[in-house]
């Protein structure tokens, strides 16, 4: 049976503009001359609408020219690793293509309801992270819609048979599967999540000694790797930052699951706005098991290369009040763990699929949104029901317990009674984040780093093409905030990485 989605009043279209602005004047403010309150708590919407700005500020910091040039060191680095990783074995692609995303896996960037993930702090542990998606298998040749083995698994979720690769394939990844033997003597090698992850860890860590074994000038400083589960986090130390990589070990395939085939017949938020092409041109398999799931065999289907997309058709002031609302909940929800970020995007693609676009597009309304993703986040709970935006019949909450959801609900009623004193304690806690990381940065270098590339001598001719690199750079941080990058990167000349942010090819 289709689940529906989480509703709360009628699907796209259904609410006309004439009827959404009754009672308002042309400013969108309310007749009579008294400010606009929200019922529930009492609070003045245009103060709603201060506090979220001001935490988009904060959460939002602009990167100088040496930031840049420092984050763009750090990148460098990990693929010129992952390169080595390449050469230990021939195990990853030769020509592979990673995504990277900005914000780690506990922040919700792909759907990972890991256990096992250490808490690292921002402005303690790190001052930027990332995600990166690394494919150690690719299915790119096939154009009808792929399907899975999903006999043995949940919904959302599948094992994968090598038996879709070829004989080379097989023996180069015999180490990294569970060995099924059928009726008939023949036998079945079943890709492992946590095998894959074992050894992407043993062989990341083995390339890191090498390396460190011949550090170059401005090499950046490895100050953590740890093995979180099924993904590797590495903490670098590049001049005054400190970047947190989320690297994960994926299975990348082109085109679209036969399961999430019927989303396609439907009507969406981003119809006419991007191409069907775009959004269905691939999705992954990451390395994480359901509730009742076998860890060892078992991965989670992924639609983080649509989900870039998608973003480009969210408005900016619905982003605000997305990020606002998740920096409220991640850390209010998150003890018994039951809701993730993750969670709270799902909910968003739906209102963006139920509301008018003329709605959600109203510059002044972050407001609106935030209280309105609060509400929907409580219906959710109370029902024990958050469908999968891309695969419906998959409630993402249905293991939970009644003990637990009740209880999240009523942390969530207490947000709702006072938005306002929430918003402050968020931007409290990203103020001093950002007060950690400026300290640490006074306390250590505060003269520019050298570019790996070069010999440290100091020449202007030298430091030219970085100077450059670094203003693009931040240029391309500045006009894409929170944006993911699709890096194209060959391993046997790791000198030249090739990235794009979104649909901007650098």
């Amino acid at each position: 049976m289709k689940m529906a989605a989480p509703m709360l009043s009628g699907r796209t279209g259904s609410v006309s503009n004439s009827a959404m602005n009754t009672g308002l004047n042309n400013n969108n403010k309310p007749v009579g001359g008294f400010p606009e309150l929200d019922f529930r708590s009492g609070a003045r919407m245009e103060e709603l609408n201060r506090l979220i700005q001001e935490f988009g500020k904060h959460e939002q910091r602009e990167y100088d020219d040496q930031r840049a040039l420092e984050i763009h060191t750090a990148k460098d680095f990990i693929f010129s690793m992952l390169g080595m990783v390449q050469k230990l074995d021939q195990k990853l692609p030769v020509a592979n293509e990673y995504l990277l995303l900005s914000g780690g896996v506990r922040e919700g960037v792909v759907d990972m309801d890991l256990d096992d993930l250490n808490i690292y702090a921002r402005g303690t542990d790190y001052d930027m992270d990332f995600t990166l998606l690394v494919p150690a298998l690719k299915l790119h040749d096939r154009n009808q819609p792929v399907t899975l083995d999903m006999r043995h698994s949940a919904l959302c979720h599948s094992w994968l048979s090598l038996r879709l690769f070829d004989e080379g394939t097989i023996n180069k990844w015999k180490d990294c599967c569970s060995v099924v033997d059928h009726i008939n003597g023949a036998t079945n090698y079943f890709f492992s999540p946590t095998k894959v992850a074992d050894w992407f860890h043993d062989s990341i860590s083995m390339v890191l000694v090498e390396i460190q074994k011949k550090p170059q000038r401005g090499m950046p400083k490895v100050e953590k790797v740890e093995k979180n589960g099924t993904i590797i986090s590495v903490i670098l130390g590049v001049g005054s930052s400190r970047m947190l990589y989320d690297i994960v070990p994926v299975v990348s395939f082109k085109g679209w699951p036969a399961v999430a085939q019927s989303w396609l017949m439907e009507n969406h938020f981003w119809d006419g706005k991007i191409t069907e092409e775009e959004v269905i041109s691939g999705f992954y398999l990451v390395p994480a098991c359901s509730f009742k799931g076998k860890k060892e065999n078992e991965w989670r289907l992924s639609f983080a290369r649509s989900e870039v997309q998608l973003k480009k058709c969210i408005s900016g002031s619905l982003m605000q009040a997305y990020q606002a609302c998740k920096a409220i909940i991640i850390k209010l929800l998150s003890r018994p763990k039951a809701i993730s970020p993750y969670h709270l995007r799902s909910m968003m693609l739906w209102a963006c699929d139920r509301l008018p676009a003329s709605y959600l597009c109203q510059e002044d309304y972050a407001a609106h949104f935030l209280l309105g993703l609060i509400d929907d986040l409580q219906h959710c709970l109370v029902n024990k029901m958050c469908p999968n935006y891309f695969i419906p019949q998959c409630n993402m909450l249905e293991h939970l317990s009644e003990e637990t959801v009740m209880l999240h609900a009523r942390k969530l009623s207490s947000v709702r009674s006072d938005p306002l004193e929430h918003l402050r304690t968020a931007i409290e806690h990203v103020k001093a984040a950002n007060r950690l990381t400026l300290d640490l940065q006074r306390r250590g270098s505060t003269s520019s780093i050298p570019s790996p590339q070069s010999d440290g001598s100091g020449s202007t001719g030298d430091h030219q093409p970085d100077d450059r690199l670094a203003k693009k750079l931040q240029q391309l941080v500045t006009e894409n905030p929170g944006k993911s990058i699709s890096v194209f990167i060959n391993p046997d000349d790791v000198t030249r990485p090739h990235f794009r942010i979104d649909d901007k090819f650098f």
